[in-house]
């Protein structure tokens, strides 16, 4: 193995093998060393997003509302399908399939594109050095002109509720339960929390979250948490506010939690428990002290705008670093760093990263709340349409939500758009690209939808802003 590369990259996940790869094919000699080995023990690429987050969660998420949707919505469409069962097991391992799948598309990826892969394990020393460990190897030192930090995060665990066997798990253990749990307890109410607690409701598990804030979703637009806080209650999602975890006990293979809510010490007794609390940045024994890359005071990386730390040729991307622990935000910002280590004058966006929660209907959103328009006392007007009166979403069953769009009173510039339905994260995709361009919510009206489609539920929103929306009766906007 060559000693010394152009770029060395710490962290093969959607951040680091996005960035291994841009660099790679911009003529750069590039390293990517990653630490990830699967149930096969052998070394694997793609980090969480890939092995137990996005991907994984997305196959079960398919599975359980393709079940729930046989079971409880065939009918009405005239489909006879007899009893409806559900093989776990099965489902498991399409899930692993896709992952195995995946994973080998990023190993083919570094192999057409020249990317030298590197398992074990990468610490950053200073003089822009690298010592790596390979798995059961001796540590050896590698030189790079440029060192991309891409180390993701891992889930927060609490006191209260330590991570035990199979019965207390995170975010990884509940991708793996061998059978529908009867009662299932999620702490946390967050993007995790809702996505893996509605896998196994709509298999039949009965779910109980446990949220300590007082608010429902509090970083999404009022108006969405609270229609997603309705329609997950309508579902069977027992959903507890201002309920904090004090305790947990595991006897004959259930747990019983305690929790404060309302003033009152309570509890409830559960099969199983997800913790779902939240991600912290990974940095366990990754940087020497004389490295010259600095922390802040929650743990994160400290970058500029370009994600250049403080240390000249070192770079940090994704959960590692500030901004929203998204996949998405990660690779950008590989790209970004890639092409400015090749010379460029590249740069991203930060007002425009969409939000998305796979759960069932989506909920997507991009840009500003407007809670926060109206704070930052900017004039804004608001245009909402919901899917009960688009004919394709009617069509196909999936009615609820709406798509609400903020603009600027005087310029008419999209400020934001918040969508709780059917394909919310395609739809939303549409209004990033229009903010990216600068678009006017008058832009978007005068731009011709495809019918019947539920992206027309956009088209109308953005009529709305003006009071000009065809299919609803319409109100006077906000201001």
């Amino acid at each position: 193995m060559s000693k010394k590369f152009d770029v060395v990259v710490i962290g093969g996940g959607p951040g680091g093998y996005v960035a291994a790869i841009r660099c790679a094919q911009l003529g750069l000699k590039t390293a990517c060393i990653d630490k990830w080995v699967n149930k096969e023990g052998k070394g694997v690429y793609g980090g969480t997003c890939l092995n137990v987050g996005c991907i994984p969660s997305k196959a079960l998420l398919d599975t359980s509302h393709k079940y729930e949707e046989a079971k409880h919505d065939f009918d009405m469409h005239g489909i006879g399908a007899g009893d409806i069962t559900m093989d776990v097991s099965k489902m498991l391992a399409r899930k692993d399939q896709i992952v195995k799948n995946l994973t080998m598309g990023v190993a083919g990826l570094f192999k057409g594109n020249g990317v030298t892969a590197l398992e074990g394990v990468g610490k950053v020393l200073a003089g822009k050095k690298v010592e790596f460990t390979p798995h059961g190897g001796e540590a050896e030192q590698i030189e790079a002109e440029n060192i991309i930090i891409a180390t993701g995060s891992v889930p927060f665990n609490i006191p209260p509720a330590p991570l035990t066997d199979d019965i207390i798990v995170d975010s990884t253990g509940a991708l793996e339960f061998k059978e529908v749990p009867e009662k299932l307890g999620v702490i946390g109410a967050g993007v995790i929390g809702l996505e893996l607690g509605s896998v196994w409701g709509r298999l039949g598990a009965k779910v109980t979250v446990l949220e300590a804030q007082d608010k429902f979703l509090h970083v999404a637009d009022s108006a969405v948490s609270k229609e997603a806080q309705k329609l997950f209650t309508k579902q069977g999602m027992d959903i507890r506010l201002g309920a904090r975890v004090t305790g947990s006990e595991v006897k004959d293979g259930k747990v019983t939690v305690t929790f404060q809510e309302g003033g009152e010490e309570k509890s409830e007794t559960f099969d199983k428990l997800i913790v779902a609390v939240g991600r912290k940045p990974f940095t366990d024994g990754l940087l020497a002290a004389d490295c010259g890359v600095n922390l802040d005071e929650r743990g994160f990386i400290h970058v500029d705008d370009s994600c250049q730390t403080a240390a000249p040729g070192i770079w940090a991307i994704g959960d590692v670093v500030r901004g929203p622990m998204l996949a998405h935000k990660a690779s950008e910002e590989g790209v970004m760093v890639a092409e400015r280590i090749h010379g460029h004058a590249a740069q991203m966006n930060y007002d425009v990263i969409p939000s998305v929660i796979y759960t069932a209907p989506e909920i997507a959103w991009v840009g500003k709340t407007e809670e926060q328009v109206k704070a930052e006392g900017e004039p804004y007007n608001t245009g909402m349409f919901p899917f009960a009166a688009v004919g394709r979403a009617m069509a196909s069953n999936q009615t609820d939500g709406f798509v609400k769009i903020i603009a600027h009173a005087e310029t008419d510039r999209i400020l934001g758009a918040h969508i709780v339905g059917p394909n919310a994260g395609d739809l939303c995709q549409q209004i990033v690209i229009a903010m990216e361009f600068g678009s006017s919510a008058e832009d978007i009206g005068m731009m011709v939808f495809a019918h019947p489609t539920v992206s027309e539920a956009v088209h109308e929103a953005a009529l709305a802003v003006s009071n000009s929306a065809i299919h609803k009766v319409n109100r006077k906007s906000r201001k």
